[in-house]
């Protein structure tokens, strides 16, 4: 032992998590969850491979802090997905983890409790369970994939999985996405630059070997297959970039790199401004954009909860608004229920029309 302490001068503390075999035991995957997950992989495969010519959503709240909420939105857009699978397979947006530009709330799996006890143990089972109910009802889900030890704990519970603006760039978030079992979609960086993005699915779509956990919470050496359905989600910058100037740029810059033209556009964050009541206008236009013959398109992302705007979180938590985002801004229940019946409507006249991009 040394004479002068060298390791760990800024640790507090080291507490014990439980593995990702024991939070799995504790909240074990069901028959139901299990075909809920695997046709929601599919079906995510079928539209990216041009055998589904449907869109797909992901839709749902900025952040769930609420389980009880959460659920009670699950089942409605449950009920929803049935009314317009015709054109739209959704799936449920369930973003765990909030990366912070600075200081701020780090999502439910972190402090689940709200109150800077970071119980990340007890948030983690919670956030299992819950990912298992929601499956349960038969609807698939899409999360961000933020802490790349976090899907050895949930990972068989996703269907899809976004790696975000401020990670696209990461070597880590590359080589972690080359091994999920989810398609993934990468989003453009926050200055709106596309490059990062494409050279992460070039990156995620071979073969990686880096230091990981195995199920029993063991340093591992993970060795990956290559993940072969990375695509690029547009979410804004500096400026929008949903119209249609925009993705005809991203389709050339996906050609030249010799990868498909499969695009996800995110209506919230830079498309919109951060403002919630855009959110339908961006939908709106990228819709009109595939009724007039884009194919390249196949995919949108929505920020929506079952009540409008957004909250701060008080030091009475009794206070909360049922139902309201506690992060990011979202479009209310009721406009959801309008954009996604009025992309119905519209879909319909020209849904048997798409195919792939020449």
């Amino acid at each position: 032992m040394p004479a002068v302490q060298i390791e760990n001068l800024n640790i507090r503390s080291i507490d014990h998590m439980p593995s990702p075999e024991e939070i799995k035991a504790q909240v074990a995957l069901d028959d139901d969850a299990a075909a809920t997950v695997a046709a929601g992989r599919q079906a995510f495969i079928d539209i990216l491979d041009r055998r589904d010519a449907r869109l797909f959503v992901i839709v749902g709240p900025c952040s769930i802090h609420d389980p009880v909420a959460g659920l009670d939105y699950a089942r409605r857009l449950r009920a929803l997905a049935d009314e317009v699978a015709g054109t739209l397979m959704l799936a449920m947006r369930v973003y765990f983890e909030k990366p912070r530009t600075a200081v701020g709330w780090k999502g439910f799996i972190n402090d689940p409790c709200m109150d800077d006890s970071f119980r990340i143990d007890v948030g983690m089972e919670k956030a299992r369970h819950f990912l298992r109910e929601i499956s349960r009802i038969g609807l698939p889900i899409a999360t961000e994939a933020l802490d790349p030890i976090a899907p050895q704990y949930y990972g068989d519970l996703i269907s899809w999985t976004a790696i975000g603006a401020r990670t696209s760039e990461s070597q880590t978030h590359r080589e972690m996405a080359s091994g999920l079992s989810t398609p993934v979609g990468f989003k453009n960086t926050t200055d709106g630059d596309m490059a990062a993005a494409i050279n992460a699915i070039l990156s995620a779509a071979n073969p990686h070997s880096f230091l990981g956990l195995n199920a029993k919470g063991e340093s591992a050496i993970v060795r990956t297959r290559g993940n072969p359905h990375g695509h690029i989600v547009l979410r804004g910058g500096e400026r929008p970039n949903y119209d249609s100037v925009s993705v005809s740029y991203a389709e050339q810059a996906l050609a030249k790199a010799g990868l498909p033209r499969n695009i996800v556009i995110d209506c919230s964050h830079g498309n919109s401004w951060k403002r919630p009541e855009m959110q339908p206008l961006v939908m709106k236009d990228v819709i009109n954009q595939i009724r007039d013959g884009n194919q390249s398109i196949v995919g949108l992302m929505v920020e929506s909860n079952l009540v409008a705007g957004n909250q701060p979180i008080p030091a009475d938590l009794s206070q909360l608004k049922y139902g309201c985002s506690v992060t990011d801004a979202c479009v209310g229940w009721e406009t959801t229920v309008e954009m996604l019946r009025s992309a119905d409507a519209v879909l319909r006249e020209t849904i048997g029309t798409r195919g792939k991009p020449e």
